[in-house]
C-alpha cells in the first residue's frame, strides 16, 4: 500500500531585527491557533506566487501585516518549523499543516503599523526572554532552531 504524503501550506516568516538586535513579535488576536501568544511577520505563499522570489513574497506579507516599512531580507532561510491548525479552527473543517521558512531581515526605516490580525507589537531580545511565554508550535520551533545556529 502506498504511503499518503503530507500536504503542507508554506508560510514565510521574518525574524525582523532592529538596530539593537531585537526581533519584532506580533501578539495574535484572542482567537485562533496563536491566541494569547506572539507570531512573527509573514504569511503563506499565494497560489499565483509559485515563481515569485521568496524575498518579494515576504515583503508583500510584511507590508500587509506591519505597514509600509523598508526592510532588507536575507534571501537564505535560517530556520524551519511546523504548525498545525486543527480542523475545528478552519473554514474547511480539515486540519491545515503549515511549513514555516524563517528569514532574517533588518528593519531599515518606517513605523510599524500592525494589521487587524495582531493586537500588539514587541521588540524582543530572544536570548533574554523565556521563549515559551511568547511563542508556541512552529514559531517556537523555528526561533529555537535559529538561536541554536547563532
Amino acid at each position: 500500500m502506498a504511503k499518503e504524503r503530507g500536504i503542507y501550506q508554506v508560510s514565510l516568516k521574518l525574524l525582523l531585527k532592529n538596530n539593537n538586535g531585537e526581533v519584532l513579535a506580533l501578539k495574535a488576536v484572542d482567537w485562533g491557533s496563536f491566541a494569547n501568544f506572539y507570531d512573527l511577520p509573514g504569511g503563506r505563499i499565494d497560489a499565483d506566487e509559485f515563481n515569485v522570489d521568496f524575498s518579494e513574497i515576504i515583503k508583500r506579507e510584511a507590508k500587509e501585516e506591519i505597514g509600509n516599512v523598508e526592510i532588507k531580507v536575507n534571501s537564505k532561510p535560517v530556520a524551519i518549523g511546523r504548525h498545525l491548525i486543527p480542523a475545528n479552527m478552519t473554514s474547511s473543517g480539515k486540519d491545515i499543516q503549515i511549513l514555516y521558512l524563517f528569514f532574517e531581515a533588518e528593519h531599515l526605516s518606517g513605523d510599524i503599523k500592525i494589521s487587524d490580525e495582531h493586537t500588539e507589537v514587541k521588540w524582543l531580545n530572544l536570548k533574554d526572554v523565556k521563549l515559551e511565554e511568547y511563542f508556541i508550535s512552529g514559531i517556537l520551533e523555528g526561533v529555537r532552531m535559529y538561536l541554536d545556529e547563532k
